[in-house]
């Protein structure tokens, strides 16, 4: 089985003696599956000084995770722009697979708990806003003529159905435990359903992205995919007043949810298999 790490390296909300910020290099292992326990998900962190931000020590930490994981990573997701370059560096010096994306959920979490608890604990602490981090907006681009859907729908499943997700008949997709976002039981997830007599490349095709959510933009009316940390795909414009609605009811549904949702992709509403499905979430990235 793959396994993919989420990782961050980023100053954090501590400084040393001479008021110097601390950096911190926090690694996840990525949950791939619905079935995988979040308790059980390998994790590590290491603070280091302001003088050791550079590709070596990032390599070295790497290093150090990988020497106690159960795994080394194949591949490994971060979401910081600014981390661009020093992040790829050291991936590449260890010969793995670094991607840009907003889908490190499992990170999301463990860093918001660290802001909470961990944080707070250490010596020059400075509590404060915690900015969230911006990603640049950039033009909206057309699937490819092959690929687009011939009918969509927006439909919503109870929290409870995705306890078997692991047994459904999936092509391609990813998932991730939701007890990970502490949803409730009796939760309601809104998803989209694209229905393409092309299912198959379409859903191969999106599996070579980095899914990150899709959502309702109003200027023009259209569902929108976000994948990477930039890149944007336009799934359906909304024509009329009633597919408005709906789109705005999804997002409703979708923050009850905590920003969790899924998109799938079938050959016809009539068949059990799916081509692609892939579990979603919004969220705001510190």
């Amino acid at each position: 089985m793959t396994t993919i790490w989420e990782i961050d390296f980023y100053s954090r909300p501590i400084v040393d003696e001479d008021e110097k910020k601390i950096w911190e290099v926090l690694v996840c292992e990525s949950p791939i599956d619905i079935t995988v326990k979040p308790e059980n998900l390998f994790r590590y962190a290491e603070y280091c000084s302001n003088a050791e931000v550079n590709s070596v020590k990032l390599r070295e930490v790497l290093e150090n995770a990988i020497a106690q994981a159960p795994s080394p990573p194949d591949k490994i997701r971060f979401f910081r722009q600014a981390m661009n370059n020093m992040i790829s560096k050291a991936c590449s010096d260890l010969g793995i697979a670094a991607t840009m994306s907003r889908r490190t959920y499992a990170l999301n979490q463990w860093m918001q708990q660290r802001l909470e608890q961990e944080y707070p604990k250490q010596p020059g602490f400075q509590p404060g806003a915690n900015p969230t981090v911006s990603f640049g907006t950039t033009p909206a681009l057309a699937l490819p003529d092959a690929l687009v859907g011939q009918k969509w729908a927006l439909v919503t499943l109870p929290a409870l159905a995705f306890d078997d997700l692991g047994e459904w008949d999936i092509g391609f997709g990813e998932s991730f435990p939701l007890s990970l976002i502490g949803l409730a039981a009796d939760a309601v997830i809104p998803g989209l359903v694209i229905f393409s007599g092309r299912a198959t490349p379409l859903a191969a095709w999106m599996s070579g992205l980095e899914l990150g959510y899709f959502k309702f933009d109003s200027d023009p009316p259209r569902l929108l995919l976000e994948t990477g940390v930039s890149d944007r795909w336009i799934l359906a414009d909304l024509v009329n007043a009633s597919l408005q609605t709906e789109a705005t009811n999804f997002e409703t549904a979708k923050r009850q949810a905590k920003g969790v949702h899924f998109l799938a992709v079938q050959s016809s509403p009539d068949v059990e298999s799916f081509a692609g499905f892939w579990l979603l979430q919004e969220s705001n990235l510190a």
